[in-house]
């Protein structure tokens, strides 16, 4: 491990320490909340079994193991996952390994820049993606592989190419700040947020949930899901904010007293951490994936597999549940338990678009949500 590395590890370490911890579990589509948690429970009651009896690290196969060193010892990953957050988690990597994570974070737009630019010149820059824009990659920019993890994973989250593999999912549920409303007067649904005009300029959306605006248009169909949008944006005058984290933050501080949506994650965080934030379930819910890919011309093709393997390990699923993120294993439990089932008997909705399509949903929430 580089100096630089175990520098940076040090400080994410004394950061996560004081982190409210927070974990969700992963839905199947068409599977109530209800059912998902009770088999999450049941096979962390029984570990026996659970996908890795077998003993700990598992997923890395001895064989694989041994190509991966022969490759250099090491492994680049490209992700938009914090460091204070993916520090830790790729060191039980490396000390399962010995291998070394040379880690490039950046945000999801750069990287897929950054990734177009190199594999239009045959750069073999990186090997592994780790980001919720896995999906926006052509697809071939992502290798075919088989991972032995991957049978242990929710069914959404496999591709049928085996070019990607979910390693946490995205809830997306509205949210509201406790101090300034009561649940008794949460809306049961999307149509009765119509009969609390008192939230007039107090609700705010995120200005990139197309996922969201997707499950909408799939749950309620195209022409009805546009009208009870222009209703909403013409009585409630909903504030468009950019950052599912601000807007988190702003309703935890009371700047907004609702949200249209927002990822789970997030406000169970706040709630966690004492602030007057929390959840409720609406049909439809939206669930979307942060996904693993490897490149093609990755310069370390098997230690990219071991890497792929790893994240998907029980081991590495329960320490994302650290950090707020949502497992896609049914063998890991949430923290706290109830993080899901709160929601009650949902629809919901996987939603998986190629770069294009999403930009088409982009344009459709400006259009709705800013019209002229």
């Amino acid at each position: 491990m580089s100096g630089d590395f175990r520098a940076r590890l040090r400080a994410a370490l004394t950061g996560l320490a004081l982190m409210g911890l927070a974990g969700m579990v992963a839905l199947s589509l068409g599977v109530t909340a209800e059912t998902a948690q009770g088999a999450a429970a049941s096979s962390d009651a029984n570990n026996a079994a659970g996908a890795n009896a077998a003993g700990a690290n598992s997923w890395a196969d001895p064989d694989l193991v041994r190509a991966a060193r022969a490759e250099g010892g090491s492994v680049t990953v490209y992700s938009s996952v914090n460091e204070q957050e993916a520090l830790p988690f790729w060191k039980l990597f490396e000390d399962a390994t010995k291998l070394k994570v040379e880690y490039v974070r950046g945000s999801d737009v750069v990287l897929i820049g950054r990734i177009a630019i190199e594999q239009r010149a045959r750069q073999r820059s990186w090997d592994l993606l780790l980001s919720p824009a896995v999906g926006r990659l052509p697809r071939d920019f992502m290798q075919p592989i088989d991972l032995s993890e991957a049978k242990y994973l929710m069914p959404q989250a496999r591709d049928p190419e085996r070019r990607w593999y979910g390693v946490y999912a995205n809830y997306d549920v509205p949210s509201y700040n406790s101090k300034l409303v009561n649940s008794s007067d949460l809306p049961k649904s999307y149509e009765e947020f119509l009969d609390h005009k008192e939230w007039a300029g107090r609700i705010a959306v995120e200005q990139t949930d197309v996922q969201w605006l997707a499950a909408l248009f799939t749950h309620y169909g195209e022409a009805r899901a546009r009208k009870l949008i222009a209703d909403i944006v013409s009585t409630l005058k909903p504030v468009i904010i950019d950052g599912h984290l601000a807007l988190a933050r702003a309703v935890a501080a009371g700047e907004y007293a609702v949200t249209l949506n927002n990822y789970l994650n997030l406000t169970l965080n706040m709630r966690l951490s004492g602030a007057p934030a929390d959840y409720w379930g609406l049909d439809p819910v939206a669930v979307f994936f942060g996904s693993v890919a490897v490149n093609p011309l990755a310069p370390h093709p098997k230690t990219a597999q071991l890497a792929a393997n790893f994240v998907l390990s029980r081991e590495a699923q329960r320490m994302l549940t650290t950090s707020g993120r949502l497992p896609v294993r049914p063998d890991v439990m949430p923290n706290p338990a109830d993080a899901v089932t709160r929601l009650g008997q949902r629809k919901i909705i996987v939603v998986d678009f190629p770069g294009e399509e999403e930009k088409k949903w982009q344009r459709t929430f400006q259009e709705l949500f800013r019209p002229r």
